[in-house]
Parts: structure tokens; C-alpha cells; sequence
């Protein structure tokens, strides 16, 4: 999880991803942003994120992501 808040803040240092679980609702994150967060997830957890999981449940807080990360790995 610490890998995913580092990936995160890189790209908006000012957002309290540990506990903000409207990224998506809010337009905190962008579509070049989820772009760069699959490349970064897919580099650093060697985890592919299918276009059908790219959805904003997924994405709409850090541990929602993470628990993406975990299920697609345990696949």
C-alpha cells in the first residue's frame, strides 16, 4: 500500500489519499491520471488492469485501488 500512496502523491501532493475515498466523485483524478496510475501499477506490482476494471469504484480511493492490485494479482 505504501508503494500505491507514493505513485499517488507524486501526482497530487496536496491530496490526503489515506483518506479521501472521492477521487473520482470530486475530479480529484483525471483520465491522464488513471493513464499514468494503470503504467505505474503495471511497473511497480507487474499487474495488468483491464479496461473493464477501469471503472470509478476502482479508482475512487486509494484503498479501493489497492484492493484491485490484490485481487487481480491473486488471479
Amino acid at each position: 500500500m505504501e508503494t500505491l500512496l507514493e505513485i499517488l502523491k507524486e501526482l497530487h501532493p496536496e491530496v490526503d489519499f489515506e483518506n479521501c475515498d472521492t477521487l473520482i466523485d470530486d475530479n480529484v483524478l483525471d483520465s491522464f491520471d488513471i493513464i499514468t496510475i494503470i503504467a505505474e501499477i503495471s511497473s511497480e506490482y507487474d499487474v495488468n488492469i483491464p479496461a473493464e476494471e477501469i471503472v470509478p469504484e476502482n479508482f475512487n480511493s486509494a484503498k479501493a485501488l489497492y484492493a484491485l492490485i490484490k485481487r487481480l494479482s491473486d488471479e
